[in-house]
């Protein structure tokens, strides 16, 4: 098996009526235009199973005139950012250093006072402006050290735009965040997200905010609530707790208005500059509402399959629409605008309770203790997972201290330093709590906030798959925590950093590409969380019916991503427009990594790359490619722990580009359970 992988992630291009009138399937170029018009269509968190006539007309019948990738890949893990900073430049992981929405960053976020912030956390949560901003300050101006496609395009004379969910637009042109005496600067690609008009955002220039206000549009976006209360339904930002459910809305009015940004201020105002633009939008629906739906507290069913869920769905549906109806209103933009599509990840229903099919508990050490809030409320069922369970389990295992990276306190001395956490105090108080407040943690430290931290382990939790990083490269250490995992019922695959060597029960991260050019720090251990599937009469219910293990603050029952199973890495990916073929079934294997470079090659660009771990151009997608690519399917099975599990690994290759199906931990009859 090679080291270096390249996934293909389907790289969906749209344009035209989706009906009768769709433009020649040839190259031609539109008169006094010679390069091509691009736009990126994300659709977060959406499953392909999720796509049918009545919830997504829109996203159905491009994918049924355009190219169909039913055999696409999300790159694990299988979260947001990695797959935004795989979209953005056409690299894996191992590469971008962007290997979860949250990872240990090599020193305490803003210690050099950016944008104002005092020191905070060693292990920040990544979708954020300010902190992709504070990332490149610290590694050479762009830490994903990787140019992207839209900074390749704006560097190449195109107009250039990122909107939406704040976090992965930045991403898209990451460079452009580097601040200047600690604030941002006015870029020249457009940026609009969550964060626009206010204090953290990145500015807009002054002819792009002249015409979001001639468009009669407000210049600040408005947040994920519907204009509904903090604790209403009608509140897509409203996750929640253990005992009321979350939202029941999908995330309109925020969505409406990147929407209408596009389609009435900045895609017009490209349009009179007569030169061709790149665009990327990205819908927080799916994911949002997927996360926070209200309509399964606390059980396993529907899950994320309720009425909420498919209204968000059909919310992205719109927002899609009304984009497709600017370009084919226009003759010029319909004949030469591509339109890619995708999805960064797929979905699976939340368990904090139920480790399998059949019901069995998880025994987890977390689960014996009551939590209760400041206000002594119990906030998580008893016997149910809290968050932050992997760092109360990994510091009770090594008999070491926890310390909450998230939870900044003043001590006795007036000093800023991290909250203790001890699950065993009873109830969480001004100066201690019970558990992580996000799940992260800093194992065997002193609580100090210093330039490098002094703790042993840092916990970096995300959901359906956590980060385990030792900064002092410690090989007993390393040798403890593996075996600490192998034994916990709630372990669905485990990877080590390959430098630690071979390591019984585990693969190493380069066997999925997380071994690269990477400028951050490397996690020593990558543990996904055990998946499983509830009855279903059809193979695409059957994903369609995950459950996962999650480490995360919502409830059981609510929606997470980021393991390594199939409902996970299979996301939704088409493509349509003059350069790629019409009714045409893409059968091999494709993945989030081939969109830049099969982009690229469309617009007659070349992406300039400093790691190796690059996607391919996805040809036989394009007009006049072959009819298909050669493929092969494979398993790997990694050595036995001392207690007979071992983590097995399903992947396809088209050449040396490898895509990863799904991964489990188990014994020789685990070998069923991760095929789907």
């Amino acid at each position: 098996m090679k080291n270096r992988f390249r996934m293909g992630v389907v790289a969906a291009l749209l344009l035209l009526t989706i009906a009768a009138n769709a433009a020649p399937a040839n190259k031609a170029k539109v008169p006094g235009q010679s390069k091509r018009n691009v736009i990126i269509f994300v659709v977060d968190g959406l499953r392909p199973a999720s796509v049918n006539p009545t919830d997504a007309p829109t996203l159905w019948a491009l994918r049924n005139q355009g190219v169909n990738f039913p055999n696409s890949h999300s790159l694990f893990p299988t979260f947001t950012t990695p797959n935004a900073s795989a979209i953005a430049t056409g690299h894996y992981l191992g590469d971008t250093s962007d290997f979860s929405n949250t990872i240990y960053v090599g020193y305490p976020i803003y210690n050099t006072g950016n944008f104002g912030n005092l020191p905070g956390t060693p292990a920040p949560f990544v979708e954020s402006d300010q902190v992709l901003g504070d990332l490149d300050d610290h590694y050479n101006g762009n830490w994903l050290d990787e140019e992207s496609l839209l900074q390749l395009a704006r560097e190449n004379g195109y107009n250039t735009a990122s909107v939406g969910k704040v976090g992965p637009v930045g991403l898209q042109d990451v460079s452009q965040l580097q601040p200047v005496g600690g604030v941002f600067v006015t870029p020249t690609t457009v940026f609009v997200d969550d964060s626009t008009g206010r204090s953290t955002g990145i500015p807009l220039s002054s002819a792009i905010t002249t015409a979001i206000t001639n468009a009669g549009l407000p210049t600040t976006a408005p947040d994920r609530s519907n204009g509904c209360g903090a604790t209403d339904q009608c509140n897509n930002g409203y996750s929640g707790n253990n005992q009321n459910p979350g939202t029941t809305s999908p995330n309109t009015v925020q969505q409406q208005y990147f929407t209408d940004v596009v389609t009435k201020a900045i895609l017009p105002t490209f349009v009179q500059t007569q030169q061709p633009f790149a665009l990327l939008f990205w819908s927080r629906d799916a994911d949002g509402t997927q996360h926070n739906q209200g309509d399964s507290l606390n059980k396993l069913q529907p899950g994320i399959n309720g009425s909420t869920s498919k209204e968000s769905v059909k919310n992205a549906d719109n927002n899609l629409k009304q984009i497709l109806d600017y370009i084919n209103n226009n003759q010029d933009l319909k004949n030469n605008t591509d339109i890619f599509i995708t999805a960064d990840h797929g979905f699976a229903t939340i368990s904090k309770h139920e480790v399998d099919a059949q019901g069995h508990f998880t025994q987890s050490y977390s689960t014996q203790f009551i939590y209760k809030d400041i206000n002594g409320r119990v906030e998580v069922n008893p016997g149910f997972l809290p968050a932050g369970f992997l760092a109360i389990d990994l510091a009770h295992a090594l008999d070491l201290n926890l310390f909450d990276p998230d939870s900044i306190i003043k001590n006795d001395q007036q000093e800023r330093v991290y909250e203790p956490v001890d699950p065993s105090i009873g109830q969480q108080t001004a100066t201690e709590r019970q558990r992580p407040a996000n799940g992260n943690g800093l194992i065997g430290a002193s609580g100090h906030i210093m330039n490098q931290t002094d703790a042993k382990v840092v916990i970096a939790a995300n959901g359906g798959s956590d980060l385990v990083y030792l900064p002092q490269h410690d090989d007993a250490l390393l040798a403890k925590v593996v075996h600490f995992l192998a034994q916990q019922d709630y372990v669905g695959a485990l990877y080590v950093d390959d430098s630690y060597g071979a390591v019984p029960g585990t693969l190493p991260l380069s066997s999925i590409n997380l071994v690269g050019d990477s400028l951050l720090p490397r996690p020593a251990v990558a543990v996904g969380f055990k998946t499983f599937y509830l009855p279903s009469a059809t193979a695409a219910g059957v994903l369609l019916n995950a459950v996962q293990i999650a480490d995360s603050t919502l409830q059981e029952g609510q929606g997470m991503h980021g393991s390594i199973a199939r409902d996970n890495t299979f996301n939704n990916m088409a493509a349509y427009g003059p350069d790629f073929k019409q009714n045409f079934v893409d059968v091999s294997p494709v993945s989030n990594a081939d969109l830049a470079p099969t982009l690229a090659k469309v617009l007659g660009l070349k992406l300039e790359s400093n790691g190796q771990l690059v996607g391919r151009v996805i040809e036989e997608a394009l007009v006049g490619g072959p009819d298909s690519v050669p493929f092969e399917k494979h398993t790997v099975i990694s050595s036995s722990s001392d207690g007979g599990n071992s983590t097995i690994l399903y992947y396809q290759n088209v050449n040396d580009q490898l895509y990863f199906d799904a991964s489990c931990f188990g014994d020789m009859n685990a070998l069923t359970v991760c095929q789907h």
